[in-house]
């Protein structure tokens, strides 16, 4: 396949490295110091599924200076607030036959990148193995809670093109899978990214360390009932009939799954980037105010996520 990656942060390294490894045509696009970077050194994989190196048929800063465009997969990993603006720019590079995973965090990036490309070309991605940069162009992965869930929020895809694609990434070595109902492993990742991701960025510490003590366990607790209340009142169901099923999961399976893992917020504030709780936390407080469904916690969180990216803590 011809396949673009669209930013080369942590996840889009994995599977740029991974998928060229399997003998596909690889395009990189990240910003110029990767570029020069992995155009020199290329990409470099280490962690739990081993070491991995790469060098790309092409890596490129923009769109516009793509040589060899016609492909059969974009996937997008740039973070969620700059998903409106890449599905702009790929619009534009798009065949007929081209297919769009959107392999993102939070809530929201389906409709964004709908703006400028057909729903019937959009996959969602719902990624839950976890991923550190440890340089330009390499990464470390370092945990794994499930296989990458793929699906058309609308059924708009062909089930044997979707079981197709997920075939693709499995045999790069992605454990990958399709399922007709992806919003409720994406809403999944939401609740689960909204209890530790947002936490272990204000308290700068792994996802095990959350869940040893009583306090920040109290807050996440709360973060998912909140969460659970919003789903319920706008009908929107999940893998788990309540809060209490989720929880038993949570400490059961998904936290000792992704202990080691230290959250990507964390990462973006220590590197002064924006991060993504306005997808996050911050979607499940506007879709409480529109629902009228109280969210004080996830609200609170937000406010505190906001004050460290301001301040650069």
């Amino acid at each position: 396949m011809n396949i673009l990656i669209f930013g080369l942060g942590a996840l889009g390294t994995v599977y740029a490295c991974l998928l060229k490894q399997k003998g596909h045509r690889v395009t990189g696009l990240a910003r110029k110091p990767v570029q020069e970077a992995v155009r020199e050194k290329g990409v470099r994989v280490t962690g739990i599924w081993g070491e991995h190196h790469a060098m790309l048929d092409e890596i490129v800063t923009g769109v516009d200076k793509i040589s060899v465009c016609d492909f059969d997969l974009v996937l997008v990993t740039v973070k969620s607030y700059d998903t409106e603006k890449a599905a702009a720019e790929i619009a534009g590079i798009l065949s007929p036959d081209t297919y769009v995973v959107l392999a993102q965090n939070g809530y929201g990036n389906f409709e964004a990148a709908a703006k400028h490309i057909l729903e019937h070309r959009l996959i969602l991605g719902r990624v839950i193995f976890g991923a550190e940069t440890t340089g330009p162009g390499a990464s470390k992965v370092t945990v794994i809670a499930d296989d990458v869930i793929l699906g058309s929020p609308k059924n708009l895809i062909d089930q044997y093109k979707m079981e197709t694609l997920a075939g693709v990434f499995r045999e790069a070595g992605i454990p990958t899978r399709f399922s007709e109902q992806v919003m409720k492993y994406i809403w999944g990742k939401i609740i689960y990214n909204s209890a530790l991701n947002s936490m272990g960025a204000i308290l700068e510490v792994n996802y095990g360390r959350l869940g040893e003590v009583e306090h920040s366990r109290k807050l996440m607790e709360s973060v998912i009932r909140e969460i659970f209340a919003l789903l319920e009142k706008i009908g929107q169901e999940v893998l788990w009939p309540n809060p209490e099923a989720y929880l038993k999961d949570f400490y059961e399976k998904l936290l000792p799954a992704t202990a080691s893992h230290h959250p990507s917020m964390l990462q973006d504030i220590q590197r002064g980037r924006r991060t993504e709780i306005d997808a996050l936390n911050g979607a499940v407080v506007e879709m409480g105010k529109k629902h009228g469904v109280s969210t004080p916690v996830n609200d609170f969180i937000v406010s505190l996520v906001k004050a460290k990216e301001k301040m650069n803590l």
